[in-house]
This record gives structure tokens, sequence and C-alpha cells, in this order.
């Protein structure tokens, strides 16, 4: 019988980080502010103190640096972990992530694996504005040679970023701050392969699909539950993997409900969203069909400093709700 403990999402990831450093010895993070709460929150909770600061590094502010560095290592046969604190300051390391990272397997013939994972932190909201406030997880999702990975629930913060660190390839791994405090009771670890995971459903039903990632996944989770309180049966589907995208779960939910709504926490040109919707559109006929699909977005505007702007800017729970019972008649 197992023994579930009880974890939030920040400490889930503590989790992680402590089962990957005690089992595998060629596992170090690098990045800024790794030992202060500050920066990483519940998430790192000490790990430098259990582990070392030669395996739990924190570096002057050089985001280039310390990726490139990462990729270095990572083709010397390390297994590093790269914390991006703000995923807005990633950009400096879109060379080492784009050019490098996600390009080395594919140029050397599959003779070289720079196998690093590079976590992100989207970390929004608290009048922080236009600079601190980005989820660029489609410019990732874009680029091929690169896994790209967004938990929603405690079970995958750990789960998954235990996966994208065992992995071979290129890992970018995506949380997001709003997830912190949700909390579930997980059974001990157990190693999954990133390359066989794909979308999960976590509610079952027959009347409209529910599609989101990362925080736009509790949304989606949140408005399912007032559904089923309408007697409506919601399908509720969170993405998890962004890349390689795996459309065919959306596509059998589709065919069964008629209806598809997504929730994408980025902006809607070019996005996940409409990635979504044209995966499915690909594969659904419009005559099977009952309504036009329907996403979720941010305005296309950049991320406002004011707390008001701020409450009409980022989609909530009602939201979802006007959009789904919209699209149910």
């Amino acid at each position: 019988m197992s023994i579930k403990r009880r974890y939030n999402y920040g400490t889930a990831m503590l989790a992680a980080f402590e089962y990957l450093m005690d089992k595998y010895p060629e596992v170090f993070v690098i990045g800024q502010g790794l030992w202060s709460p500050w920066y990483v929150g519940n998430s790192m909770t000490n790990l430098d103190k259990k582990f070392g600061v030669k395996r739990v590094i924190d570096t002057p502010v050089s985001e280039s640096a310390c990726t490139g560095a990462a990729v270095g290592a990572a083709l010397a046969g390390m297994k590093p972990i790269v914390v991006h604190p703000r995923m807005d300051f990633m950009l400096y390391a879109m060379d080492a992530i784009v050019n490098q990272a996600a390009k080395w397997s594919y140029m050397t013939g599959g003779q070289a694996h720079p196998g690093l994972t590079i976590r992100s932190i989207i970390n929004r909201g608290g009048e922080q504005g236009a600079q601190h406030s980005q989820a660029l997880h489609a410019w990732f999702a874009h680029v091929p040679g690169l896994r790209v990975v967004m938990p929603a629930t405690v079970a995958d913060a750990r789960d998954l970023l235990i996966a994208s660190v065992l992995s071979p390839d290129p890992v970018v791994f995506i949380d997001d701050r709003w997830l912190y405090d949700l909390e579930d009771e997980l059974s001990p670890v157990v190693e999954l392969n990133l390359s066989e995971l794909g979308p999960q459903i976590l509610h079952h039903g027959d009347d409209i699909t529910i599609v989101a990632s990362g925080y736009s996944t509790h949304l989606a989770t949140e408005a399912g539950k007032r559904l089923v309180s309408l007697s409506f049966k919601p399908d509720v589907i969170d993405l998890r993997i962004l890349n390689p995208f795996d459309a065919e779960p959306i596509v059998q939910s589709v065919w069964r409900t008629g209806r598809l709504l997504v929730i994408d926490g980025g902006w809607s040109v070019c996005g996940m969203a409409g990635e979504v919707i044209a995966s499915v559109m690909e594969r659904v006929p419009m005559g099977a069909m009952k309504k036009s699909p329907v996403r979720i977005t941010l305005p296309s505007t950049p991320a406002p400093t004011s707390r008001v702007l701020e409450r009409v800017y980022y989609p909530t729970v009602d939201t979802v709700m006007a959009k789904a019972t919209e699209l149910l008649g």
C-alpha cells in the first residue's frame, strides 16, 4: 500500500528536485536567485543547503551565460536544470535555446544530445506590468527540437519535472506562479517517459470540449465544476505537452461533443489556442460541429500595471462560464 503525502504545487516541484539530485549525481541546477524564496517561491527551499552550492549554483545576472554554460554541460553528459525566474528575461538566452540546444541533435545526426531542462516561470499579476508578466509558451512550442511542457496540476508539477530532466532532449518546462497554492495528495514517485505523455482528460463528458494548459487549465477545471452543477457534462482536457503537440485526444472528444472551447494564457495571434482549433478543424468536418470553435485569450495588448485594468485583462472562471454557456446554447 503506497503512502500518500500532501503537497502544494511549489513543494511538489521541490520534491522533484530532491528526488533527482538524490538519485542522479549528474543533475545540477543553475540560474538566478536560486537561494532566494522571493525568486522561486517554495519550489527550491534549502536545496543549496542540502546539496551544496556547487550543485545549486546561483549565478550573476546573465541569462545568456548560464543557459549557454548549461547547454555545454549537457553536451558533456551532465543533466543541468536552468532556472529563469521570469520568462520575460529568458529572451536574453534565445540563441542558446533556439539556435543551439534545439539544433545540436539534428545537426550531428543524433550523435549529440543536449539533454538540459530549462525551467521558465510565468510570474504575472500584482501590478508588475508589461515586461514582467508574459506567457511566451507558444514561441517555444513553435521550435522543432524543443520539448515544451506546461504542468497544470500538483502531480504534474512533480512528475513532469522529473520526466523532463530524464529526457535525452532539451525541454522547456514552464510553471506558473498562480498555481503554487494548489494542493493535492501524491503517491511516491514513478518515473515517466516524457515522449509517451500527451493531453490528459481531467473530466469526461459529452456536451462540450474545454481545452487549456497551465493556469488556464485551473480556470477550465473550475468552470467544468460549475457546468456539472448546471447538469452539463464537459470534457476538460489539459494539454500538458505543447511540443510535440498531440491533437488526437482533442479530436476524438470534439467528434463526440461537437463544441470546442480553448483557453490560453497568451495572445491569440499565432498562439496555442489557434493551433488547437486549427488542428481539430483539419480533422473534424464543419458538419460534425454544433457550434463554431471559440477561444479565450489575452487582449492583444501588453499587460497593464493598474490593478483595476488587470481585472479586465486576465480571463477568469466567469469569463470561461460565459463563453461555455453561450456555446451550449
